[in-house]
């Protein structure tokens, strides 16, 4: 019969619990991300949802394609810094543009390849005057890169690592919209709009999950492992710990007397 001791037994009931539950929230996670895919398929081949001065929440339009039309900003403009393409290294040109009322959306409008001799010389791209209509699918941000230390402003002030749409409302007193434009229409001002595919990986999820509910069933069999041999142990300790019985004293032969 297992022994089954306290302590041991609520560690591993506790590692177990824990690592399915984990499990469990992975395979909610992988769902989640492929319900995801399947709305960014649908927003792929919806029509652009027109947006302008009036503000729209972020969970309602991020994903979606979106048209609207204002003239840029280009002395706000922000190169977001160590943004890669086809291994080269280079920035992304985000930019305000400005609507008739006088706020404003933030434009990714593409990548710009970065000078080897000096990283805060811009290359030359155009920046067209007056009313412009971009296209672009709308973003919680204009893209997020790893950062040690705080992010923002460098010594080139323009030149950031990473840019929060609330945080440069902030510094600008730009009324803005709570999400970025990632522009990818066919605007010719020396631009790269080559953006990575937006899919979301469910399969990674499946991947911890299984490791998760690997580790449960580790856990189970080690505690079972765990009190058979303390049952053994417990079965054999009293046949080991008995004392021994003392040798019967031989008695000498006498002789007879007879």
């Amino acid at each position: 019969m297992l022994k089954i001791r306290f302590w041991p037994a609520l560690i591993v009931v506790a590692v177990i619990l824990v690592t399915t539950r984990l499990g469990f929230w992975q395979l909610s996670r992988a769902h989640q991300r492929e319900a995801l895919n399947a709305h960014l398929t649908e927003f792929q081949h919806a029509t652009p949802i027109a947006v302008g001065p009036q503000s729209v929440p972020l969970a309602a339009i991020e994903y979606h394609r979106v048209v609207t039309h204002g003239t840029w900003m280009p002395e706000r403009v922000v190169y977001l810094d160590n943004r890669p393409y086809k291994d080269a290294p280079g920035f992304y040109v985000v930019m305000p543009l400005k609507f008739a009322d006088g706020s404003a959306v933030l434009v990714n409008r593409g990548w710009l390849p970065r000078s080897e001799e000096d990283r805060t010389k811009i290359a030359p791209y155009a920046t067209p005057a007056g009313d412009v209509e971009v296209v672009g699918l709308a973003r919680a941000n204009a893209s997020q890169a790893f950062a040690l230390g705080q992010s923002g402003a460098e010594a080139h002030q323009s030149i950031r690592q990473n840019l929060a749409v609330d945080a440069y409302a902030r510094e600008t007193g730009l009324r803005l919209q709570p999400f970025v434009i990632q522009q990818d229409d066919g605007a010719r001002d020396g631009l790269v709009r080559d953006w990575p595919t937006q899919v979301a990986n469910a399969q990674q999820n499946y991947g911890y999950m299984v490791q998760w509910w690997a580790m449960a069933v580790a856990a189970l069999a080690f505690g079972l492992y765990a009190a058979r041999r303390a049952a053994l142990h417990e079965r054999r300790a009293p046949v080991a710990e008995a004392p021994e019985t003392p040798d019967t004293p031989e008695i000498p032969n006498t002789p007879d007397k007879h």
